[in-house]
C-alpha cells in the first residue's frame, strides 16, 4: 500500500468511525423529534375545585415538572408522555386520566388523534399517554403501574383514576378493571373499540360497581357486536335495569345502578380504526365519575 492508497483508506475508516459513534446520537435525535411530533400541546388553565385539596402532597418533595413531560418509562421500558394543567399547584392531588394507545400508533400519536390534554387540564386532571406495548396480560399490568410510579414525581389521587384507550388501548382499559390484581386501580373507564366480548367476560368475576363508557361502531368488522356484548355484562355487574335509555348525546344509559355509577353504550358509524371524537364527553364523564364514592380499596 503506497502513501496515498493510505491516506485514502484512514480517511474511509474516519468516516466510517464517525457514522458509528454518530449512529446512536442521530437515533437519539430521531426518537426526541417523534416523541414531540404534531402539533403544541395547549394546556388547560385549571380550576381548582374545595374537593380537590382535601388530599395534598408536600409539595418540596416531588419533582415532576409543570406542563409537558416527556419519556417517562414504566420499569420494562413502555414510555409515556405527561401533561398537567398549565397552572399545575404541586400540593394538590390531582385526578389522573391515563390514556392507552392503539396498535400501529405511540403516546404522541394518540395525544394528537384524541385531543384530551386541553379539556382534561382544564377540568383538573394530569394526564399521561402510553405506547401501545404488545398486547397481553403482563403488558396491562405494566401500564396499571404508571400511576403509582407517576405519584412519585407529581401530586396524583391514587383514589382517582380514570382509564381510557381506542383498539388494543381499549381492550387493556377494560382488562385493568376486571383483572384481579388491577382491578383496583381504575376508577371509571372509558373504552373505545375495545376486543372484549362476552365469552371473554362471563367467566370473570365482577369488580365492585364501576362507572362504564363503552364507545363501540356498528360498523366495526374487527370486533363486531362486541361493544353491545360488553356493555350488557357491566350492566349486569353493576346491577342495573336491563333496559338502557336513550340521552341526550346520543348514548345510552342504563339506570338503577348500584352505587350511582353510570353505565353508558354510546354507537358509532365508523371503521374501527376511527376514533370516536367524543373526548369531550368522556372529560364529563370521568368528572361526574369524581362525584361518585371511592370505591373500597
Amino acid at each position: 500500500m503506497n502513501m496515498t492508497q493510505l491516506k485514502v483508506f484512514l480517511l474511509r475508516t474516519n468516516s466510517w468511525q464517525k457514522v458509528l459513534f454518530g449512529l446512536p446520537i442521530l437515533v437519539m435525535v430521531v426518537m426526541l423529534l417523534m416523541d414531540h411530533s404534531g402539533d403544541s400541546v395547549e394546556l388547560g388553565q385549571a380550576v381548582y375545585r374545595p374537593e380537590m385539596r382535601q388530599r395534598l402532597c408536600k409539595a418540596d418533595q416531588l419533582s415532576g415538572d409543570a406542563g409537558e413531560t416527556y419519556g417517562e418509562e414504566t420499569e420494562n421500558g413502555i414510555k409515556y408522555n405527561v401533561r398537567t394543567p398549565a397552572n399545575y399547584d404541586a400540593s394538590v392531588a390531582h385526578p389522573l386520566l391515563l390514556v392507552f394507545s392503539p396498535a400501529g400508533s405511540n403516546r404522541a400519536k394518540t395525544e394528537k388523534t384524541t385531543g384530551f390534554t386541553f379539556p382534561a387540564t382544564q377540568a383538573g386532571f394530569i394526564v399521561a399517554y402510553a405506547d401501545h406495548p404488545e398486547l397481553s396480560p403482563s403488558t396491562t399490568v405494566e401500564l396499571g403501574t404508571i400511576p403509582s410510579l407517576m405519584a412519585k414525581k407529581w401530586c396524583i389521587d391514587e383514589k382517582q383514576v380514570y382509564v381510557t384507550g381506542h383498539s388494543d388501548g381499549g381492550t387493556s382499559a377494560m382488562a385493568l378493571a376486571f383483572m384481579t390484581g388491577t382491578r383496583h386501580i381504575p376508577r371509571a373507564i372509558a373504552p373505545s373499540a375495545a376486543g372484549v366480548a362476552y365469552d371473554d367476560l362471563r367467566d370473570r368475576k365482577c369488580p365492585e360497581p364501576l362507572p362504564v363508557m363503552i364507545m363501540h361502531s356498528s360498523k366495526d368488522r374487527l370486533f363486531p357486536g362486541y361493544g353491545q356484548q360488553a356493555v350488557g355484562w357491566w350492566a349486569a355487574c353493576n346491577k342495573c335495569d336491563p333496559i338502557p335509555d336513550k340521552i341526550a348525546n346520543g348514548c345510552s344509559s342504563y339506570s338503577g345502578c348500584a352505587g350511582g355509577v353510570k353505565t353508558l353504550y354510546c354507537e358509532g358509524d365508523q371503521i374501527h380504526s376511527h376514533w370516536p371524537e367524543r373526548s369531550q364527553d368522556i372529560v364529563e364523564f370521568f368528572v361526574s365519575a369524581t362525584q361518585v364514592s371511592p370505591r373500597a380499596k
